[in-house]
């Protein structure tokens, strides 16, 4: 008898234990890397965040890299309960922190290498401004997650 590895996918459907906190559809939630699915544990499992949904929200932005108007979708928006007792939103997208900075040029790196990272870091600039002002509009926080966030 054959031994395979069991071993988590880096995409896939999340199936919450808690439906009714999901803002949504629960039955097509979505995750693109391990970070997210384990965002996605944590909110569902976590009695304080009241409701939570994935990419169910639409942000119009300006790409400053290819001059057109596009859509950007964040991970997360979340409604917590504080100790307070206060409801407080929050828009979280989950980024690696290597995405946060504009692209390095070092001898032997390939041009076009350089161009996508740099791409990708100006569209990644142009969705979090669009989103900051979107959040300012409804008092709702805005942040981005990278691997430091996550060692809940």
């Amino acid at each position: 008898m054959i031994m395979m590895k069991k071993h988590k996918t880096y995409k896939g459907k999340y199936r919450p234990k808690f439906p009714k906190k999901y803002k949504g559809n629960h039955n097509n939630i979505v995750y693109r890397s391990l970070w997210e699915r384990k965002c996605m544990v944590y909110f569902d499992n976590n009695p304080n965040i009241i409701s939570w949904s994935s990419e169910e929200l639409v942000i119009p932005y300006f790409d400053s890299v290819t001059k057109q108007r596009r859509r950007y979708y964040p991970d997360f928006l979340i409604t917590v309960m504080t100790n307070e007792g206060e409801k407080k939103t929050h828009l979280i997208e989950v980024k690696p922190s290597k995405h946060l900075k504009p692209p390095v040029v070092k001898k032997g790196k390939r041009r076009s290498t350089i161009l996508q990272e740099a791409q990708a870091y100006y569209m990644n600039m142009d969705k979090f401004t669009a989103a900051e002002k979107w959040c300012a509009k409804k008092d709702i926080k805005f942040s981005v997650w990278t691997e430091k966030e996550l060692q809940f």
